[in-house]
């Protein structure tokens, strides 16, 4: 049997980032993926907001996803656009780029690291005891881990088989989306009609002078509204002939399909992030309507939370209860998404009486006030982990402020770039002592001179000393003096005797 320190069920972008992020700490993690190569077929999902290209470049990799995509104001609530052009951060934007090349950009970075691919195969069953968890595959091999993470989708067999509750919604909308071939050329945009909202788009385009200029011919990325609720077959050619013809009057000769399926608004969000040693992310913690392009992202960050608190589980400088705070952390910001989600479907009903509502929302979200604080929640920018009272900082995103050091000028996220934590001291050289953790924190003396802003708070305090989690959020702010930050350096990277 094969052993690794934790095993990852799916290998889309929660499952290769969770990878990458074991794989910095020197974790032996390994990905069973049911698809012989990364190759996506189709585009996918598409879109990273600011607060996931910051978590990229917090890892030094942003740049190979700006390369390729386009920088766009993506945030939107119920189709009401929200600029963050204004807001305080090095990426007040967000990427189009689809998912197939997000998936290839972060298994180009997971392969730079030590890790391990078990490809064209899945996760069958498992079985926990007090020491591990061992793992069958669907080619008949066992494996053996400390932990197993489910980032396995909606669908997650990793979350039915350790019989964790998916609690939810049932859904009220269904609609197919495919690429595919037309013989003619058909009719670009949205377009509304009794039962929903439908739209054809091409998939080569170019950007010209800030505008989107699609070539004729090619690939066609079709998104229709079913009339009826409740289809759970395989959806088909055919039915996507159908639901064309239902509201374009033609199905333009659609061929060749790249992929078909059918998305609904089902919202469900597991009970528990955690049974034991076992662990769910992404779509498997939490499903829910595409609207907003929040899911992709969300998945991301809960890898990212996760991955240092597994990490120093695995390798033995905190306690297993560290990995209590996953749940309690991410649960929240999940069930925050699912809100607005349900909220933004019923917003973008075709109704006279909703689409009063949807004008009045978009009037009030063309306010400063209402906008920055939408904003900040699509982009992912206002995240707030509950730390406890103090500075506005605690249990927030750490600015990408420019510092000022002894071996040169940096950036606050160039020292994330290795995911290890960080005691910033902008006080008195040397004035804080963390000897004790010296193996596990980077300790750095720096100044900053301007401004320190938050989206939809705005300016804050300078304080003395902050201390910056591998994710990027701030576990400590320190004041004059070094009142609770050996309880907070206790508390997220281990006693000086880990238990």
């Amino acid at each position: 049997m094969t052993e690794h320190a934790v095993v990852i069920a799916g290998g889309g972008p929660t499952g290769l980032m969770l990878a990458g992020e074991l794989a910095l700490a020197g974790v032996d993690v390994a990905i069973v993926e049911r698809r012989a190569s990364q190759d996506l077929p189709g585009s996918r999902a598409g879109g990273l907001h600011s607060r996931t290209i910051e978590v990229f470049d917090q890892r030094g990799i942003a740049d190979r996803f700006l390369a390729e995509g386009q920088t766009v104001q993506v945030a939107a609530f119920a189709g009401t656009p929200l600029d963050i052009s204004d807001f305080p951060t090095r990426h007040p934007y967000g990427l189009g780029l689809w998912q197939n090349h997000i998936e290839r950009i972060l298994a180009g970075w997971v392969g730079e690291l030590a890790m391990t691919f078990y490809r064209g195969r899945e996760v069958t069953g498992f079985a926990q005891d007090d020491s591990g968890v061992d793992v069958e595959l669907s080619d008949g091999q066992s494996l053996r881990a400390q932990y197993l993470v489910g980032c396995d989708g909606g669908r997650s067999l990793v979350r039915k088989a350790a019989g964790i509750e998916f609690p939810g919604w049932d859904p009220t909308t269904s609609a197919l989306l495919a690429e595919v071939e037309m013989a003619e050329e058909p009719e670009l945009g949205m377009r509304r009609n009794s039962f929903g909202i439908h739209s054809v788009g091409k998939v080569e385009y170019e950007i010209r002078d800030g505008e989107v200029v699609y070539t004729e011919g090619g690939t066609v990325r079709v998104m229709v509204t079913e009339e009826h609720v409740g289809a759970t077959s395989e959806p088909t050619l055919r039915d996507l002939s159908e639901g064309l013809i239902a509201v374009y009057g033609t199905d333009y000769g659609i061929h060749s399909p790249t992929w078909i399926t059918r998305f609904t608004d089902m919202t469900r969000q597991a009970a528990a992030y955690r049974d034991e040693r076992i662990l769910l992310a992404g779509d498997a913690a939490h499903v829910h309507s595409p609207v907003g392009g929040q899911g992709l992202n969300t998945g991301v960050q809960d890898a990212v939370n996760l991955g240092w608190k597994l990490a120093q589980v695995v390798n033995r400088t905190a306690p297993e209860s560290l990995l209590d705070t996953y749940h309690s952390e991410r649960h929240p910001v999940a069930a925050r998404v699912l809100r607005n989600t349900m909220a933004q479907v019923v917003l973008m009903r075709v109704d006279d009486r909703i689409e009063v509502v949807r004008d009045t929302v978009s009037e009030l979200l063309s306010m400063d006030e209402p906008r920055e604080r939408f904003a900040a929640m699509m982009s992912g920018l206002d995240i707030h982990y509950d730390l406890g009272e103090g500075h506005p900082l605690l249990g927030r995103r750490m600015p990408d402020l420019d510092l000022v050091t002894a071996d040169g000028p940096l950036r606050v996220f160039t020292l994330l770039h290795d995911a290890r934590p960080v005691l910033l001291n902008l006080g008195e050289p040397g004035g804080l002592d963390i000897t004790p953790w010296a193996d596990r924190v980077q300790s750095i003396d720096a100044e900053c001179g301007g401004p320190w802003e938050l989206p939809a708070i705005g300016a804050v305090t300078a304080p003395t000393a902050v201390l910056i989690r591998p994710d990027g959020y701030v576990a400590w702010v320190g004041e004059p003096t070094q009142l609770g930050l050996a309880e907070a350096l206790t508390t997220w990277f281990g006693p000086l005797t880990a238990a």
